[in-house]
């Protein structure tokens, strides 16, 4: 069959069909600084291969269970691709993906990331994995690699879509949960907002309230795109220095699902918990969630974080120890409640 046959006058190419292998390529030159950052031991090769390669005995491991994670932001996508502001984005990615990781035990060693959009805008591209590598740097895992999709007719101008993949390791024999007991202290690690759940909730808050991302946050001192925007907090490096130091039996990321549903994933059938809604103080963000959704207590602590974005299970000979060094490390902490006989989480008190 001729070019004429098919309607076609002159040779097409690619670039003609909206991809452009040239971009693709100036991307992986502009990220391999920030990814030549997140290198740690065990890292064999840098990016543009077909595969990448990780050293496990270089790492340290003698006998080691691999620990895999994959995961995305949600709709928190929608405001960055709304504001322009996609520079944090890519934090969020690796938060969600590495917090899980670290509750099973395991230390992240290396994250890959695919991001999808209609047409490769370079500047916008290399923010988004500039910030991905910021995550990975933050959590001691490396970015060995990921991929790169521009796909024309795909996705609506100005879109994108991430999704992240993490693979850790753990000696044999210390992954978690284990030795959950009734009577256990509950640890709170406080969360930095809303983190990377709940937003198509949040956004029908937002646009039944009348307000532009640009409005002022009735809550905050920046705009209500730029508090929204405030990425999942990365718990890896001071939870790990906790579970090494002995005393950690269980670990819950209170991601989709809140404490309602998240800390029962952690406990053995016949063990529940007792929460003290008092023990810490609601975030402004979620109150204001809260009076403008008119959302009742019981389905925020199912959607949201509620101010808590992880939960250490300890033995409570070594509660206060733990809190002290978690606490050094920055991390602040609230002893919410404890492990006890029966199913589910009870919750006394408020949110406030």
């Amino acid at each position: 069959m001729s070019n004429k046959d098919i309607g076609v006058t002159t040779g097409m190419t690619y670039a003609d069909a909206g991809v452009n292998i040239d971009a693709g390529n100036a991307l992986i030159d502009r990220i391999k600084p920030a990814a030549k950052r997140t290198q740690r031991t065990g890292t064999m090769a840098g990016l543009g291969g077909f595969g990448a390669l990780f050293d496990l005995k270089g790492a340290g491991y003698s006998d080691p269970i691999l620990v895999a994670a994959t995961d995305g932001v949600g709709t928190k996508l929608r405001i960055a691709i709304d504001t322009g502001n996609v520079s944090t984005i890519g934090i969020d990615l690796v938060a969600m993906c590495v917090n899980d990781l670290v509750c099973q035990g395991a230390e992240p060693l290396f994250f890959l990331d695919y991001f999808a959009t209609g047409k490769l805008h370079l500047d916008e591209a290399t923010a988004i994995i500039n910030g991905i590598a910021q995550g990975c740097e933050n959590s001691g895992c490396a970015l060995i690699g990921g991929e790169t999709a521009e796909m024309p007719g795909m996705y609506h101008e100005g879109d994108f879509d991430l999704a992240g993949f993490a693979v850790g390791a753990m000696e044999r024999g210390a992954d978690l949960p284990a030795g959950v007991t009734e009577g256990d202290i509950l640890l709170g690690l406080e969360s930095d907002g809303v983190h990377s759940n709940g937003y198509s909730l949040v956004r029908r808050i937002v646009a039944a309230s009348n307000m532009d991302w640009g409005d002022q946050a009735p809550f905050a001192d920046g705009t209500l795109g730029e508090e929204l925007l405030a990425p999942t907090r990365l718990y890896v490096k001071p939870v790990l220095e906790a579970i090494r130091a002995g005393g950690v039996h269980a670990l819950a990321h209170i991601t989709g699902g809140g404490l309602s549903e998240n800390l029962p994933r952690v406990l053995p059938d016949g063990l529940g918990a007792d929460i003290d809604l008092t023990t810490w103080s609601l975030p402004p963000v979620f109150a204001w969630l809260g009076e403008r959704g008119k959302i009742a207590q019981a389905e925020m602590l199912k959607t949201f974080n509620a101010g808590i974005g992880m939960v250490l299970v300890v033995d409570p000979a070594q509660a206060d120890t733990l809190s002290a060094k978690l606490m050094a490390r920055g991390e602040r902490v609230h002893r919410i409640g404890a492990v006890t006989a029966g199913d589910g989480v009870q919750y006394s008190g408020d949110l406030k």
